[in-house]
């Protein structure tokens, strides 16, 4: 065989391996292609049915486009809300209602007392043996004949206690990120070039909506430039006169707030908390008032001239802040005051008293968007065509949530399954505004100020709101001594007694003595909570210090493309002028040589 024979052979093997190799190399690489796309497309598929199964999310998309995201944000903080009921029933339902009704399926309900459909609406009679309420759950240890043990007591006290804490946890996280956003990165110092070029809502995209923005956009350019004009031209009689108004209208304010809270304290006193029916007088006024008050606090706009109307916004929501809270903590005083004092389940009356709030509340607020909201578009399209057709208030309606949630708070230590009313409230709640707003409603004018509200409505919900209701709740658990007939608790000197005899319990058991030493050294320790609490300080300075250094170093930033755009602007102008002056010196030049060749010619 000859040297080419070999050397052709020899190719030709090596040829049908590289073919092979190839083959398994083209092979490996449509398996993994064929893998990676399908992995693409079970992500898409998972991502579009977790967007079709999303709660209200094609009703969230019509609101948006209709009436643009001031409005929305509403919609979404209801949303926010009725996740936190949700989950606040499922934890009390799974841990405390659950193991109740399977050691103890019937409750133990007096004889001649019976459901009358009354209790719909005053939450007493045939509810208040119920696991409705604090009364109804045993306190004992469940399971004891030969089934799994189930201690109610630290079921109850740590169930109510993880859910404050998750809530705390997931409102300061709320509340930081949306300080972040709103306050830390964005800029104040753009105005009214930031109104004109970036404040474009893009999810608006009715045609008469898109109008209706254009039309506010050029009110709110209007505002910003008369808010600087009047705080220059205002002279100082005008100012100390707006001064005086200001302080007459917050002491009238004020005042009305204590007047309307004493008149509770004095109504609750006075009247019977045992007489069914007459139990629905103190929640009807409390009700009332909540109505009423705010609106006559929307007059005072009319004597008040705010020179930033974003302050006359802001000092409504406080007036109403401090007429809603002040009503509560009255209550709550006489709550913990009086009722603890003088009867016998006096836990089930506060969670009664509670859930008539919640129904009278839910009430008052369709009678309010009946009357405030389908009425005045009434009056003000057919009958004085002036008024025009209303806006939809967002500050007051994102206050009435708060308010409702507050009293859901401060409830689920009196009544578990208060949050299944909430539940229930908020989805109607939803509907019924929607379609309000739909037919009655047009955007606010000041849309992207409201939009901008959301951190101080959070703010606002986290204190006084949650802080008011957690103090509440630990003063009851830490202070007041529980029933002695009835609930959880029976025969203990206060609520945290139980967690002291359950490490007596653990005592006794060696494998457990680290857990006993934890809670004698450190969870009672005033030192451990003053140590946590210098921490959080401490890094509260240091972060503080990392936002103020960020925007320290954006300012200088942004100074430096603005230096960076003038040198460019001027250089661009010398280079002009140099161009100008080199044109100009041709047309010189020439000019001299034609003059020349004329001479010489």
């Amino acid at each position: 065989m000859s040297f080419d024979d070999k050397k052709h052979i020899r190719g030709q093997v090596l040829a049908l391996k590289s073919f092979k190799k190839s083959r398994q190399l083209n092979c490996f690489s449509d398996c993994s292609t064929t893998v990676s796309l399908a992995f693409r497309r079970c992500g898409a598929n998972m991502t579009l049915a977790k967007q079709t199964l999303e709660l209200w999310r094609g009703t969230m998309k019509e609101v948006g486009g209709k009436f643009g995201t001031g409005v929305l944000s509403y919609f979404k903080f209801l949303k926010w809300l009725l996740m936190f009921n949700i989950f606040s029933f499922l934890v009390n339902f799974g841990f405390i209602t659950i193991p109740q009704l399977i050691y103890h399926p019937t409750p133990d309900i007096p004889a001649g007392v019976s459901f009358k459909g009354l209790e719909i609406l005053t939450g007493a009679g045939y509810f208040s043996h119920t696991v409705m309420y604090y009364g109804g759950y045993s306190n004992k240890t469940q399971g004891t004949g030969g089934r799994s043990e189930y201690n109610m007591q630290l079921a109850y006290f740590f169930t109510v206690a993880a859910y404050m804490v998750l809530c705390g946890a997931a409102l300061i996280y709320s509340m930081a990120s949306s300080f972040r956003k709103k306050y830390v990165l964005a800029d104040s110092g753009l105005g009214g070039a930031w109104q004109l070029l970036c404040s474009w809502d893009f999810s608006v995209t009715n045609e008469k909506a898109v109008r209706q923005r254009k039309n506010n956009l050029r009110i709110q350019l209007k505002e910003s430039l008369s808010e600087k004009v009047q705080v220059a031209l205002l002279p100082l009689t005008e100012r100390l006169k707006h001064y005086g108004v200001f302080l007459g209208t917050w002491l009238l304010s004020t005042g009305m707030a204590l007047g309307c809270g004493a008149s509770v304290y004095f109504l609750s006193s006075s009247g019977s908390l045992l007489e069914e029916a007459a139990t629905l007088l103190l929640p009807f006024v409390v009700s009332l008032i909540n109505l009423v008050v705010p609106l006559f606090y929307s007059l005072f706009k009319k004597i008040e001239h705010y020179s930033n109307p974003r302050m006359q916004v802001y000092a409504i929501i406080v007036r109403n802040v401090i007429l809603k809270m002040s009503i509560l903590g009255i209550l709550c005083y006489y709550w913990m005051k009086d009722v603890a004092n003088t009867f016998s389940c006096w836990e089930s009356i506060v969670g009664q008293a509670l859930y008539r709030l919640v129904i009278m509340d839910f009430l008052f607020i369709m009678l309010g968007s009946f009357f405030g909201e389908f009425l005045s578009n009434v009056i003000g399209t057919k009958c004085i065509q002036s008024l025009g057709v209303p806006e939809f208030d967002v500050a007051r309606n994102v206050l009435d949530l708060i308010y409702a949630q507050t009293l859901a708070w401060i409830g689920i230590y009196f009544s578990p399954l208060l949050p299944v009313i909430q539940i229930i409230k908020f989805f109607i709640l939803f509907y019924l505004k929607k379609v309000s707003l739909t037919q009655n409603c047009q955007p606010p004018r000041r849309a992207g100020r409201a939009a901008q509200m959301q951190t101080i409505f959070i703010a606002i919900l986290f204190f006084p709101s949650f802080v008011g209701a957690l103090s509440m709740v630990a003063y009851t658990v830490w202070t007041l001594p529980p029933s002695d007939k009835c609930g959880p608790f029976r025969g203990l000197n206060t609520t945290f007694s139980a967690i002291q005899i359950w490490m007596d319990d653990l005592n006794r058991v060696d494998a457990f003595q680290w857990t006993v030493w934890i809670y004698q050294h450190v969870i009672r320790s005033e030192i451990f909570y003053f140590l946590i609490s210098l921490i959080i300080l401490v890094f509260i300075y240091i972060f503080r210090q990392i936002t103020q250094g960020r925007q320290l170093l954006i300012t200088l930033l942004r100074q430096q493309i603005v230096n960076v755009s003038s040198g460019e602007l001027s250089g661009l102008t010398c280079l002009v002028h140099q161009s100008c002056c080199v044109r100009s010196g041709c047309v010189y030049v020439m000019m001299l040589l034609k003059c020349w060749n004329n001479i010489f010619s």
